[in-house]
């Protein structure tokens, strides 16, 4: 009765039940993977949020496919100031979710079979998203050597004459590499060679580790480029549901790609109206969540960074951003079994490093946004047992 793209395995792994019986015990759990910061203990400013929905123009429906040009126009200034590029409000579309802005743009580039190619490691949602588009994704490789860089024979070897687009996550979740710039280059040679375009994530662009601002590719013009971006991590700001997606690149490519994505999305027209006319208010949250973002996540990095200085079963792996801290580890024992462990026998949530395709065992993925007490708790525990 069920299509053959929704054909998952549903049960729950071995994680997910340990899970679930120590949630359901009633004693307490210090979760290391919290990621959603609407739960993090960050300051809201309510009454402008909650001000933004009172607009009386939410109270007509005027279906823009590409979504309001106040909500729009937003966005380019948000490129314009925080990152010094130009963007056109008319290269945008606003989605509800940057799941939505990918469902786009696989459905715009790609035949039923086609194929994306994906960094792995990176995060597990892309499957999800790729079968429900009747895509395949094959992987390629980061390689870590005191930093995470693109393997470039592997993504020869990965490329067929079904490849239509390469995915690139900038920075990378969960490993937190940004590309640098001759790595921009090799693939835009590639799409150019090839004919296929770029499809970039960039929702944790704003969260570099040190100080330095990091190039956005809406700014790439040698190859077709989506860009996509959304509330969820700039103003930090998921329930919302604003997302959206840049096209750039040669005009040739630029200008039947709008057409086409204009298609699509008035076909759904699935972005509400109030939530448009508050987007100006929504965006310029990332002002103040940012700061305390940032000062959150370099805080829970330099203890968590002293923490391993003082211990040898483990070590943090080299990053430049996003939320996120990879820990290799040593021992024979997988991250599952290790992740399980310690849920039951510290009262700690971690992931395995599987859940994210790392290349092999050992490696346990934290977030670096839960509250610092809590942090530093967690990791405690983690690096006593």
């Amino acid at each position: 009765m069920f299509s053959q793209r929704t054909d998952w395995k549903l049960s729950p792994n071995r994680f997910a039940q340990a899970l679930e019986a120590a949630c359901s015990s009633g004693e307490p759990i210090l979760d290391l993977t919290l990621s959603n910061p609407t739960q993090c203990g960050f300051a809201y400013d309510h009454e402008a949020i909650l001000k933004a929905f009172q607009s009386p123009a939410s109270l007509s429906y005027d279906p823009q496919p590409k979504g309001l040009l106040s909500a729009r126009e937003e966005v380019a200034r948000y490129y314009h100031d925080d990152h010094h590029t130009a963007l056109d409000p008319e290269s945008l579309l606003l989605t509800t979710s940057t799941s939505e802005a990918y469902s786009y743009a696989f459905r715009l580039l790609c035949n039923p079979r086609d194929e994306v190619l994906v960094p792995k490691p990176s995060y597990p949602l892309f499957d999800f998203l790729a079968d429900l588009q009747d895509v395949a994704l094959i992987p390629y490789s980061l390689e870590y050597a005191h930093g995470w860089s693109v393997d470039f024979h592997s993504v020869i070897r990965a490329l067929t004459p079904r490849t239509r687009a390469i995915l690139l996550v900038h920075p990378n979740n969960p490993a937190g590499s940004y590309l640098r710039d001759e790595e921009l280059q090799r693939f835009n040679q590639l799409c150019q060679e090839r004919n296929l375009a770029l499809i970039v994530d960039e929702v944790f662009l704003d969260f570099p580790f040190d100080h330095s601002l990091r190039k956005t590719f809406v700014a790439n013009h040698d190859s077709l480029t989506f860009t996509l971006s959304g509330l969820s991590k700039i103003a930090a700001l998921p329930q919302m549901k604003v997302a959206w997606v840049a096209t750039t690149g040669p005009e040739a490519l630029v200008r039947p790609a709008l057409e086409r994505l204009e298609v699509i999305a008035d076909t759904y027209l699935s972005l509400n109206t109030p939530t448009q006319w508050a987007f100006p208010a929504l965006l310029a949250q990332r002002h103040s969540l940012r700061s305390q973002l940032l000062e959150r996540i370099r805080e829970n990095r330099a203890c968590l960074q002293s923490a391993m200085d003082r211990q040898g079963s483990c070590h943090l792996l080299d990053a430049d951003g996003g939320w996120y801290a990879v820990l290799g580890i040593d021992g024979d024992r997988s991250d599952e079994e290790l992740a399980i462990d310690l849920l039951q026998k510290r009262r700690v949530v971690v992931h395995p490093g599987h859940f994210y395709d790392f290349p092999s065992e050992g490696y346990l993925v934290l977030s670096l946004i839960p509250p610092a007490a809590v942090f530093t708790e967690g990791v405690q525990r983690l690096l006593g047992f």
